[in-house]
């Protein structure tokens, strides 16, 4: 049987399996083999009861009771319960969802059970644990791989059906150069797949982790090194420095640049006086000043004779940028326009024109600076607010705009870990801005329950008298079956109702139209309002410093980074700021979230925190930008990155690239993945 054969040819594969699989991304042979493990379960070494600790441990145990019930809080699940002794010791297990498992188990019988322990309410449970029969084969210490299910695909389904084409790995190859794999003594691609599915030992599945792991920060960091050297082979114009432009925009701040602000802007500006195109991050902490250092490297461009192209996420920033821009570069005898797609047809035709033309000096705008119509006549410098990633098929479309290809500046507020930045931004230089305007006092963070509502409700109507505004984030627009989640609509009644009926409130939320969004921000930036009302529309760079309390309703709905970026829209100014985290949740892991935010107002440190429990795959994986699906990489392996890296730099200097043509598709496959898209 070849790679490339359906599934539908294995045994026990009907069109109701074909689903299923499907629905895992399992067509072929070769997608079955390389459909990885989430865990083994190791049976080699069984633990009695009373002397586990918290964690993944096997245990040999006796049924002594089994039900199952439905839970009070959501009717479609049901919950079955057994309750488990070894002799030493009784421990409750359950499961969720798994009704059968009430036949499955029988009384007074023996079960090898697999899962994780832990502490609860002062006792021992076993949550969703794997269960065996106590069979010979077990007690041998058998280690079974478990695989991420789907309705009607089981794990021990994946494992018959991976049993019938094992043999079949010995045709896999991922396309690591085996002078790669010797000289870093990995074993070969197809046994790794083998140890992965079926070892003998928990060594051999280390070592199939290794190599697998191995390869895919290889293609990450080769794939970065290719894109800076492809962009080092294009041409682009050369800004001058020149002091004076950096003194005129000072002038016109009543603040000095911090140390970290001067570094970032003096790489950029030396970057900008060379003729290849900068491929820049400029990486900050919310409320770091990242926009007066990009300020300086527009001026520095514009004073040259080319043009800027400002590109951002939301109509609400670009907007605010466009003041901003204007109140400065007004006074320089400098043009900045805004370009949106709510930009009435003729005034956008007009703009088409000027630009072209080069009679605008500055563009701000949404993606739509890259749509069809939009001809620069200089473009010299693009920068693009609050993105991670600025692509191949972008850079493409802005070389068909300009006679040369533009340097290209992106911004991010989202604190990126240095481990990670080596891995997903090789292609990057990065320029870090890790200090705070000085007079900045910290956001105090805290975690509020419901009962002390109305303390805070209280708290925060004494800051509202004083003149100070306060925003109110709801996950949700409306009301909705979300389990209490709080909406922007509901609230904005209640409200003015109730405990704030005697204040001005406004709300906001992204199914209003482009200008009434804007109309509000900025009745609200100029004072009409005391309370404004959102959901995340005002989580990116909305900067309005009279604001100096932030409520954020089911604080444990939004991940950490979400959270971080909502707290920068305060803290603005040399007033003292304050966030409340409201949640009643019992999560753990939504716990850990708001105990960090908490405890650190420092971005980087949420960062690491954030890669630490969610993972690189989950951050910036292919639900956001179709990079990282590494499944065995860890990047918290500060010794192998540094010889992947080592690695990839001297295959690079060293090698032929047609020679490997796998490598080379995936290479160029993840290029075009890393865009804005």
């Amino acid at each position: 049987m070849q790679l490339d054969y359906r599934v539908t040819l294995l045994k026990g594969v009907g069109p109701i399996v074909q689903k299923g699989l499907a629905r895992l991304g399992i067509h072929t042979v070769q997608d079955l083999l390389t459909y990885w493990p989430r865990r083994w379960d190791d049976f080699s070494t069984i633990s009695k009861l009373n002397t586990i600790k918290p964690g993944r441990v096997a245990v040999l145990c006796t049924v002594l009771a089994v039900n199952v019930r439905s839970s009070q809080r959501q009717r479609r699940l049901s919950i079955t319960e057994a309750v488990l002794t070894d002799g030493s010791g009784t421990i409750k297990a359950v499961w969720f969802n798994q009704p059968f498992l009430l036949n499955t188990l029988k009384k007074g019988e023996q079960y090898l059970f697999a899962g994780n322990f832990e502490f609860k309410n002062n006792y021992l449970s076993l949550n969703s644990p794997t269960v065996e029969p106590a069979t010979q084969e077990n007690y041998k210490g058998k280690i079974y791989s478990v695989y991420p299910e789907t309705s009607g695909i089981t794990s021990k389904a994946l494992q018959k059906l991976i049993a019938q084409v094992i043999d079949q790995s010995s045709e896999l190859s991922d396309g690591l150069p085996i002078e790669v794999e010797q000289e870093h003594q990995l074993i070969p691609f197809a046994q790794a797949v083998r140890q992965l599915h079926q070892p003998a030992s928990m060594a051999e599945v280390t070592q199939a982790e290794r190599r697998v792991g191995f390869a895919e920060l290889f293609e990450l960091i080769l794939t970065g090194l290719v894109i800076k050297q492809d962009i080092k082979t294009e041409t682009s114009p050369v800004v001058e420095f020149k002091k004076e432009v950096v003194e005129e925009v000072l002038s016109m701040i009543d603040f000095d640049l911090t140390d970290a602000q001067r570094k970032s802007a003096w790489q950029i500006l030396q970057d900008l006086e060379k003729p290849q195109p900068m491929n820049r991050m400029l990486e900050g902490d919310v409320g770091s000043g990242k926009t007066l250092v990009a300020l300086l490297a527009t001026a520095m461009t514009l004073r040259a004779g080319y043009q800027v192209a400002l590109m951002v996420p939301t109509e609400i920033l670009a907007r605010q940028h466009v003041v901003t821009t204007k109140k400065i570069f007004k006074q320089m005898g400098l043009t900045s326009e805004l370009l949106i797609s709510a930009t009435p047809t003729a005034e956008k035709k007009l703009l088409h024109t000027t630009i072209a033309d080069g009679k605008v000096d500055m563009v701000i705008g949404t993606h739509a600076l890259l749509s069809e119509g939009v001809e620069f006549n200089n473009l010299g410098l693009v920068i693009i607010d609050e993105q991670h990633r600025f692509g191949v098929n972008q850079r493409r479309t802005l070389k068909t705009k300009a006679s040369f290809m533009p340097h290209v500046l992106t911004m991010t507020a989202t604190p990126i870990p240095r481990s990670l930045a080596l891995v997903v931004y090789g292609d990057l230089d990065i320029s870090v801005i890790d200090q705070l305007p000085p007079g900045r006092k910290p956001v105090e963070t805290k975690v509020v329950r419901e009962i002390d509502r109305s303390t805070v409700y209280f708290f925060v109507d004494q800051l509202l008298a004083q003149g100070q505004q306060a925003f109110i984030v709801c996950p949700l627009i409306e009301e909705a079956d979300e389990g209490g989640a709080k909406s922007v609509k509901a609230e904005f009644v209640r409200l003015q109702k109730t405990v704030f009926s005697h204040r001005k409130i406004a709300m906001i939320h992204g199914r209003m139209k482009p200008d009434e969004k804007a109309e509000i921000m900025q009745e609200f930036r100029a004072g009409t309002y005391n309370i404004l009302l959102a959901t995340t529309v005002i989580e990116v760079g909305v900067d309005i410093p009279n604001a100096t309390v932030l409520i954020i309703e089911n604080a444990d709905r939004f991940g950490l980074a979400a959270l971080h970026q909502l707290r920068g829209r305060v803290g603005r100014s040399s007033v003292q700021s304050y966030c409340y985290l409201f949640s009643d949740s019992t999560n753990p892991n939504s716990y850990k979230r708001l105990q960090a935010m908490e405890k650190t107002t420092d971005g980087f440190r949420l960062a690491q925190i954030d890669l630490e429990m969610r993972g690189p795959g989950e951050i910036y994986g292919t639900s956001q930008h179709g990079v990282l699906d590494m499944r065995f990489a860890n990047i918290f392996d500060t010794q192998l990155l540094a010889e992947v890296k080592q690695a990839a730099s001297a295959f690079i200097s060293g090698q032929n690239m047609v020679e490997y043509p796998q490598l080379v598709e995936k290479i160029n496959n993840l290029k075009k993945l890393t865009s804005l898209d």
